[in-house]
């Protein structure tokens, strides 16, 4: 992963003081690319024109010429991206007498920028943000992916001046006003304004999907989707929680990996975390013997966590409770990845957006909420999981990949009927109960060549911030007890009127986030609004229990929270979420839970 920050148009500043004032707010995000740095700088004095671009590079494909920015022949057209290009081989052949100057993946922008200006975004398929200056029409274009995987943000100077920065932080003390880049859009300077390019038809909330399910092309999907993100010229891996997702991307992987181990292919690693005895690091480690990766099962203390929120806050630029609750584990991993050499990993993040495999899903009352819910999530992903994941590994160097957000896969499952999706026992195979993600453990269940052991394949589903220990939600719970008195607490919306803190926990958070992000544009980036067990607050409505914790008692984003599901469901969600911390400790679940019926 990379990082970007760029000025256009800043009007009341010297070339000199511009290019100063860039490289330092680019330092800001040099974990994001330690490996090199480049800096990009033009003026025309006639116009008024200024333009300054700098990379900071994590160097995974083409290490040795891939440096950035990217100019066309005669340097009119310069590019910075932050992201991978999984099409780029299939789109150089589209011009075989373009002249490139390099292998990089990301220099496939330059001439579809030339031959299809703004429409160009619909040719890539990849995770992507990035920056064009056009010095022949004095413009810049920039744009970001479809679900925006990939971190952009944007500023307004009060000079006039437009900033594009990968993080929130590189944008604090440079602009008057910035917000998120829309996933999915492009802003012109010829308009002035963002634009969608993605809007594949499911979007629209009042689309009935109807396509029928067939399992093989399910699988054949999904398989090319993690293929494709194996494109690397430097040491990769997978993250591996154990639970489904995370398994079936590093089953996938695995397959490839042993057929190129002929070639040399170094031996795929896998890499978990949590505290000792938790679920995850059980069931990851049952995984990694069955695929014959090399496993590394981390282990973290919940003192050290805590040491580390204050700095997660600071890498993740978010408030929210269940990101911050499962983002530290990842943080703390990510640096004992990127201490082994490792740049890339595989995720499983978006498989519970698409695929409704959050627990809460159990609730919902037909196949037309439970696909309008699947659309909102997927929708605000680039708040919560898409954000959690690049910027927890980013904070480090190492740049996830995620394969269940492919562009064609989603088409694929967003597509069909959303009664195959739903939570429910499926006529013939009723031993599975209603277990969530049936149809990807159904595509993957093939005992005469097993993708994964049959308790992982149908294990229940396990939020990642309980998967890693049930005991490191309720510390957090209590830290925050600790520093927040019940006075702050019962005034809490005198101090933050806007997104009030629902807990403890969340006014904590969100202290600790303004000491860092100050002002109501760094605030309006992190949304707000009740949620159970990382529900929309559509999805609230679904069930009364569910109705009574968010208005009540104040909503928590812990799969416990699903009562009659999950197995630790409600059994002190009440004491804790209203500012109690537990009392009461949680044993540590077995590695494949059973479902209950």
């Amino acid at each position: 992963m990379c990082g970007i920050t760029a000025l256009f148009d800043a009007g009341e500043l010297t070339p000199a003081a511009a290019r100063k004032l860039v490289l330092e707010h680019s330092k800001l995000i040099r974990h994001r690319g330690p490996d090199w740095s480049g800096v990009y700088d033009y003026e025309d004095t006639e116009s008024g024109i200024m333009a300054m671009i700098a990379h900071e590079r994590l160097a995974i494909v083409d290490p040795e010429s891939g440096a950035q920015p990217l100019f066309n022949e005669d340097k009119s057209v310069v590019c910075a991206v932050n992201g991978e290009l999984y099409n780029h081989l299939k789109v150089r052949e589209e011009f075989p007498d373009y002249k490139f100057a390099t292998h990089s993946d990301c220099e496939i922008i330059i001439p579809l920028y030339e031959k299809y200006g703004t429409d160009m975004v619909s040719h890539i398929d990849g995770m992507f943000a990035f920056v064009i200056f056009d010095t022949k029409k004095k413009s810049y274009f920039a744009a970001r992916d479809h679900m925006g995987i990939v971190p952009l943000y944007i500023g307004y100077r009060a000079d006039g001046g437009v900033v594009f920065c990968s993080e929130l932080k590189g944008l604090i003390g440079l602009c008057e006003r910035f917000e998120l880049f829309k996933p999915g859009h492009y802003y012109s300077s010829e308009t002035c304004e963002m634009r969608p390019w993605y809007q594949p038809k499911w979007y629209n909330l009042e689309y009935k999907p109807t396509e029928e399910l067939v399992l093989t092309e399910l699988r054949a999907r999904f398989e090319k989707a993690v293929v494709k993100r194996l494109m690397s010229d430097t040491p990769w891996g997978v993250l591996l929680s154990g639970g489904l997702d995370s398994s079936l991307v590093s089953s996938v992987a695995a397959r490839h990996a042993k057929e190129q181990e002929a070639s040399g292919w170094p031996r795929l690693h896998s890499f978990s975390i949590g505290l000792e005895g938790s679920p995850d690091l059980a069931a990851a480690k049952k995984v990694a013997d069955f695929l014959g990766t090399k496993h590394h099962g981390f282990t973290f203390t919940v003192q050290e966590g805590l040491d580390a929120v204050n700095d997660v806050i600071y890498h993740l630029e978010t408030y929210d409770i269940t990101t911050i609750r499962a983002a530290t584990p990842m943080v703390l991993m990510s640096r004992k990845i990127k201490a082994m050499g490792v740049k890339m990993v595989l995720s499983g993040e978006g498989a519970d957006e698409a695929l409704g495999g959050y627990l809460y899903f159990h609730k919902a009352p037909n196949k037309e909420e439970f696909h309008k819910e699947t659309v909102n999530k997927l929708k605000n992903l680039h708040y919560f999981d898409c954000l959690r994941a690049n910027k927890a590994m980013s904070a480090y160097g190492v740049e996830p990949r995620v394969p269940f957000l492919d562009r064609d896969f989603l088409d694929y499952v967003m597509n069909l009927d959303p009664d195959w999706k739903m939570c429910k026992v499926r006529p013939g195979d009723e031993k599975r109960g209603s277990i969530e993600k049936y149809i990807m453990r159904k595509a993957f269940d093939t005992p005469e060549n097993p993708y994964l052991p049959e308790e992982v394949l149908w294990r229940q589903k396990e939020q990642f911030s309980d998967g890693v220990g049930y005991s490191w939600i309720d510390m957090l719970r209590a830290k925050a007890e600790e520093e927040v008195t019940d006075v702050q607490f019962k005034n809490r919306k005198n101090r933050f009127p806007v997104n009030t803190p629902p807990t403890k926990e969340g006014y904590r958070y969100r202290v600790l986030f303004e000491r860092h992000f100050p002002g109501e544009s760094a605030r309006d980036t992190v949304p707000g609004g009740p949620s159970i067990a990382c529900s929309t607050a559509a999805a609230i409505e679904w069930d009364a229990e569910f109705k009574r914790l968010a208005t009540q008692v104040g909503g928590d984003n812990s799969g416990r929270a699903v009562a009659g599901i999950h197995n630790s469901a409600y059994d002190d969600v009440e004491a804790v979420v209203s500012g109690a911390s537990s009392k009461k400790a949680h044993p540590e679940e077995p590695a494949a839970k059973k479902q209950k019926q």
